[in-house]
C-alpha cells in the first residue's frame, strides 16, 4: 500500500526549460568572448560533452563546468567573474521558471490521502538554502520533508541516500512510496534502484529531447495524471 508520494522538483512541479535555455545561451556567449576564441563550433563541441561529463556524475556546478572548459583551453579563469556568471545564470533560470497550472491543486490533494515530500539535486551553488523551490515559499507547506541532495553532505540522486533519507524521515518503507520526476537516470532509475515506485512524468509542456528508452515504470504528461494511476488508488 502507497503511503507517500515524493515529487522531484524542476521539469516535473515547474517549468524551467526556457530558463535553461537562456541561461546556457548567455553562459557559452560570455566563455566564448571572454576567452576570445575564433573557432566556435569547436568551443560549442567540448562544452557541450563537458556540460554531459558534468551531468553524468550529477555535478551541477556551473562555476566548476566553466572552469573545466577554461583549462581544457590552459586559460586560468576568472574566479570572481565565474561567481558573477553563476549568480546571472541562476538569477536567468529562476526568472523563466513557471509552476505548471496543475501543481497546487495536485499536492492539496495528495496532501488529503498521502504524506507529501520533495526530494531534489542541489543546483551548485556553494551556499545552500539557494534552490529555487525558495521561489516558491506557497509549495513549501505541502511538503513534510524536503531534501536538497548534494547539500549538507547527503549525496546528489541518483545514489540512494537521498530517497531512502526521505522515506526513513516519514516513517515508510521504500515500497510504500512513489516518486515522481522527470529524468529518466537521476529520478526514474535512481529511485528504484533505492527500492521506491518510480513515476516518470514527460510533461506536455516541456520542449526537450527524452531519453530514447522503453519505461517499464508509469508514464504520465501531466501531474493530475497521478490520480489515475493504479498505483496511488490502491489503499
Amino acid at each position: 500500500m502507497i503511503k507517500a508520494v515524493i515529487f522531484d522538483f524542476g521539469q516535473t512541479m515547474v517549468d524551467s526549460a526556457d530558463g535553461f535555455r537562456r541561461a546556457e545561451k548567455d553562459a557559452q556567449e560570455k566563455l566564448f568572448g571572454h576567452m576570445a576564441l575564433s573557432l566556435r563550433e569547436k568551443f560549442m563541441e567540448h562544452y557541450r560533452q563537458v556540460r554531459k561529463d558534468f551531468h553524468g556524475r550529477s555535478n551541477f556546478s556551473r562555476r566548476a563546468m566553466w572552469r573545466d572548459v577554461y583549462h581544457y583551453y590552459c586559460l586560468l579563469p576568472d574566479e570572481a567573474l565565474l561567481d558573477t556568471w553563476e549568480t546571472e545564470y541562476w538569477a536567468t533560470v529562476k526568472a523563466h521558471s513557471v509552476l505548471f497550472p496543475e501543481t497546487p491543486g495536485v499536492l492539496e490533494r495528495l496532501n488529503t490521502q498521502f504524506q507529501v515530500a520533495l526530494v531534489t539535486n542541489t543546483q551548485g551553488q556553494p551556499v545552500s538554502g539557494t534552490h529555487r523551490i525558495r521561489q516558491f515559499p506557497e509549495l513549501e507547506s505541502y511538503f513534510r520533508i524536503i531534501i536538497v541532495a548534494g547539500e549538507n553532505d547527503i549525496p546528489p540522486k541518483p545514489d540512494p541516500a537521498p530517497f531512502r533519507m526521505c522515506v526513513a524521515a516519514l516513517g515508510v518503507a521504500p515500497s510504500e512510496a512513489v516518486y515522481v520526476g522527470d529524468d529518466w537516470r537521476i529520478d526514474v532509475c535512481g529511485s528504484r534502484d533505492a527500492g521506491l515506485n518510480p513515476v516518470w512524468i514527460k510533461h506536455e509542456s516541456v520542449r526537450r529531447t527524452w531519453p530514447a528508452v522503453t519505461p517499464d515504470v508509469p508514464v504520465i504528461t501531466r501531474l493530475d495524471q497521478l490520480h489515475q494511476l493504479e498505483l496511488l488508488r490502491r489503499r
